[in-house]
């Protein structure tokens, strides 16, 4: 059985696979996503042909040139997929990366509300209701009086 004849203009199998990575983003893109990209201006039924700068023949005949050697488009196809799972990777730790960062921003906003909940505490304020400042440093009594006392209850003296 003598195979098809090779195109002309053959996609090379990198920029088939270059071809083929887009073509599995743009249709596994959401709605939401589509929509974005169709507001911005961007022919989903054209754009990868503009991108890589081939048209829908070329591809049609390159595609069913590969197809029929199954070995070459194999070999297109793992690097599609070996792409594709490391893009989803690098996905994962951005999106990682973001909720950390996100997460410490929230953090961080909660702490300053509650310092500055805090310090509008009528317990921070003198009879005046000017806010009194405290030495992060400053020791409060009570709380090491009650520290000691809790020590001093978890040492029992040796006895001979």
């Amino acid at each position: 059985m003598k195979g098809p004849e090779k195109p002309k203009n053959l996609i090379s199998k990198d920029k088939m696979v270059s071809v083929l990575i887009d073509a599995k983003l743009l249709t596994s893109a959401n709605s939401a996503n589509k929509l974005v990209m169709r507001d911005a201006g961007v022919n989903l039924n054209t754009y990868i042909y503009e991108k890589h700068d081939i048209d829908s023949l070329q591809f049609a005949l390159s595609n069913s040139y590969y197809a029929f050697y199954v070995d070459d488009y194999e070999a297109i196809y793992s690097k599609v997929t070996d792409s594709l799972e490391k893009l989803k990777e690098k996905l994962k730790e951005i999106e990682a990366e973001e909720w950390k960062a996100q997460t410490k921003r929230e953090a961080d906003s909660l702490a300053k509300v509650l310092k500055e909940k805090e310090l509008q505490s009528p317990k921070n304020k003198d009879s005046l209701g000017t806010i009194i400042l405290r030495d992060s440093l400053q020791i409060d009594d009570e709380l090491l009086e009650k520290s000691i006392e809790e020590i001093e209850d978890l040492i029992e003296p040796i006895t001979d």
